[in-house]
């Protein structure tokens, strides 16, 4: 007679088992939302940044004190201060810092409406992306003082000729970076797209921008850079009292005077500003995007 054998029945314990596997992997896809302690914080980020300003400070100190140059040519860090504490009792600091970031943004603002459409014509169109595609980038790499004595004859000495320097320093700048973003872009996504009706303007805007975000925040970013480097290069250049006085125009009259301390104080409030800005915009910007796509653990 053939041994019978019991079959193995269904453990009763396999459904908490596969519910446990996924809220283990519910957990794992979910971000961890603990909250950095304030000393962590200090320690990662705003530590090496001032340890590195005060190494520049101290060897800045030492070849004072060794005179290295002589000091009418290598002030001391206190003889800078001491400038930037003159222009501020004197109540002219910060209408020199207000001129020169008024018109960076205004520039800049200008350059992103030209340059974002400018982008996509020469990204989406092929016969105008070899066309004028080599000339952006020529302009690109292009010294934006070599514009400055042209738009004063084009110009005078008026706002005018300073936009005009800022845009075309910073347009190409803006396109190439959205060329690069859209160039990136899967064609998965523009065809998903187009199969749920994203066509034409639609289209770009939900789905070829946000794709494109990372290249096109790069050439913002770099349009900025280049906004302030051509706005400073017009400002030092172009010079007249109904310009009005910014940090270009700061520093081309310590220069003029010979005043030393001026002039390092002058670049000093131009870096100033350059860290700021992307501290206070660029760099939130870019972890946003990167926390939206799941990358921010690379963002830093």
């Amino acid at each position: 007679m053939a041994s019978t054998e019991a079959r193995p029945e269904s453990r009763p314990d396999t459904k908490p088992d596969l519910a446990g596997l996924e809220a283990g992997l519910d957990a794992l896809e979910t971000p961890t939302t603990a909250k950095t302690p304030v000393g962590q914080i200090l320690r990662d980020k705003a530590l090496p940044p001032l340890a590195a300003v005060a190494l520049v400070l101290v060897l800045w100190q030492l070849a004072y004190h060794f005179q290295l140059k002589p000091h009418y040519q290598l002030p001391s860090p206190g003889d800078v201060w001491g400038s930037l504490h003159t222009m501020w009792l004197q109540g002219t600091l910060l209408g020199y810092v207000w001129t020169s970031v008024s018109r960076g943004a205004l520039g800049f603002l200008a350059s992103v409406v030209i340059g974002t459409p400018l982008g996509l014509l020469v990204a989406r169109a092929a016969p105008v992306r070899a066309a004028i595609g080599p000339i952006l980038s020529g302009l690109q790499s292009m010294p934006s003082v070599a514009w400055v004595p042209a738009a004063i004859i084009w110009f005078g000495l008026n706002n005018s000729t300073i936009y005009a320097v800022v845009l075309l320093g910073a347009v190409p700048s803006i396109a190439n970076g959205l060329v690069s973003g859209i160039d990136q872009v899967p064609p998965l996504f523009l065809r998903a797209g187009r199969t749920i009706g994203a066509t034409g303007l639609h289209g770009v805007r939900h789905v070829l921008l946000p794709a494109a975000l990372p290249g096109y925040l790069a050439g913002l970013k770099q349009g900025w850079a280049f906004s302030w480097r051509s706005l400073m290069a017009a400002e030092i250049i172009a010079t007249s009292p109904d310009l009005g006085a910014g940090l270009g125009q700061l520093l081309e009259n310590a220069r003029t005077n010979a005043d030393m301390p001026g002039v390092l104080a002058a670049i000093a409030l131009i870096l100033i500003v350059g860290i700021g800005i992307e501290l206070l915009i660029f760099r939130p910007a870019e972890r946003r995007v990167l926390r939206g796509r799941g990358l921010l653990a690379g963002a830093r």
